[in-house]
């Protein structure tokens, strides 16, 4: 198990620190990463969570998915490996 989660369905209005607090519940959270689009800095609805072990990850995963955040009910999984880009 990684320590990186994906959490999807994210109110616009959520922002690193209220993710933060709410993964808090399950352990040590090392990183959030809200993603924004580049060109107009607004949120695109998820965010990328490290938890300090792969064991708070598993109980992240299982506590936090399907619960509500800022009235939308969280996706929550195992992020998967970025893909290396080919340049050219």
């Amino acid at each position: 198990m990684n320590t990186r989660l994906y959490v999807g369905n994210l109110s616009f209005n959520t922002n690193a620190d209220g993710v933060r607090t709410a993964f808090q519940e399950f352990g040590t959270v090392s990183d959030v990463h809200l993603v924004s689009d580049r060109e107009t800095g607004r949120s695109r609805g998820f965010a990328f969570v490290t938890m300090g072990t792969p064991e708070e990850a598993a109980k992240a995963i299982e506590g936090m998915d399907g619960r509500t955040l800022d009235g939308r009910p969280l996706r929550v999984n195992e992020a998967e490996q970025r893909q290396q880009r080919g340049g050219g």
